[in-house]
Order: structure tokens, then C-alpha cells, then sequence
């Protein structure tokens, strides 16, 4: 299942040159990411309760064109992995027909502590 989330960018989104920052294409692949998880109901605020976040482990990034003021961008989110505590997904940010950056993202479930946990059943079935 491939998310779709879309995104303008605007003027604090980008550098002197004009176009985006090169880490504000982190924060628009978070809002998609997120915005993935809540819509197949995966309630993260629960699970905060429950003691059990996602956390950030690795992320792979390609920067293949310069997105600018007031574009209007694409972000596509699909899973590639999930086992036990670890979820990997893909993610591509486009301009109309032309492929701006990529991203392989890889999370873990932690708990409170800090120490890796397995992903419960319930949320790896929504997945």
C-alpha cells in the first residue's frame, strides 16, 4: 500500500538560494510518515502510553532536483520491511512527473528506557 501526502512549500522552507533547505525535506517525509501510521490507526499517542515509541534509527537520502518556493510537492510512503522492532520505509518526494528526493527510512520501537522492544501484534497487523 502506497500513502500519498502532499505538501507546499513556503518561503520559510527554503534557503538563499531559493529552494528548500535541504533538511526540511526530513521534516516533510516526517509529516508523511506520520500521517501514514494514524491513517491505517496506528494511534501513537497510545502507544506513548503504553510506553512504547517509534524512534528514528537510519535514514538513507537522495537529493536528485531543487524544489522551490510555492511548489507543490508529492510525498509517496510505502513499507519495504518490518520484523520484530524494526520498520524500514521507502519514501519518494515529486514535483509533478520529476523525482525531487528519496528516502529509505529505518525505525525501531523503544521503550521508556530507551531499550529496543518488539512491535505489538495488533500494530504490525495494521501494517
Amino acid at each position: 500500500m502506497t500513502h500519498t501526502y502532499a505538501v507546499r512549500v513556503f518561503y520559510e522552507d527554503t534557503d538563499m538560494g531559493g529552494v528548500v533547505y535541504h533538511a526540511n525535506y526530513l521534516k516533510f517525509i516526517e509529516r508523511a510518515r506520520s500521517d501514514y501510521v494514524r491513517n491505517i490507526g496506528n494511534d501513537q499517542n497510545a502507544m506513548r502510553d503504553a510506553g512504547i515509541v517509534w524512534v528514528v534509527r537510519k535514514i538513507e537520502a537522495e537529493y536528485l532536483a531543487p524544489a522551490k518556493f510555492d511548489d507543490e510537492l508529492t510525498i509517496e510512503t510505502w513499507i519495504t520491511s518490518l520484523s520484530g522492532a524494526r520498520l524500514t520505509m521507502a519514501q519518494r518526494v515529486t514535483r509533478g512527473e520529476t523525482e525531487v528526493f528519496t528516502a529509505s527510512v529505518t525505525a525501531v520501537c523503544m521503550n521508556a528506557q530507551g531499550k529496543p522492544v518488539r512491535l505489538p501484534a495488533e500494530i504490525r497487523a495494521l501494517m
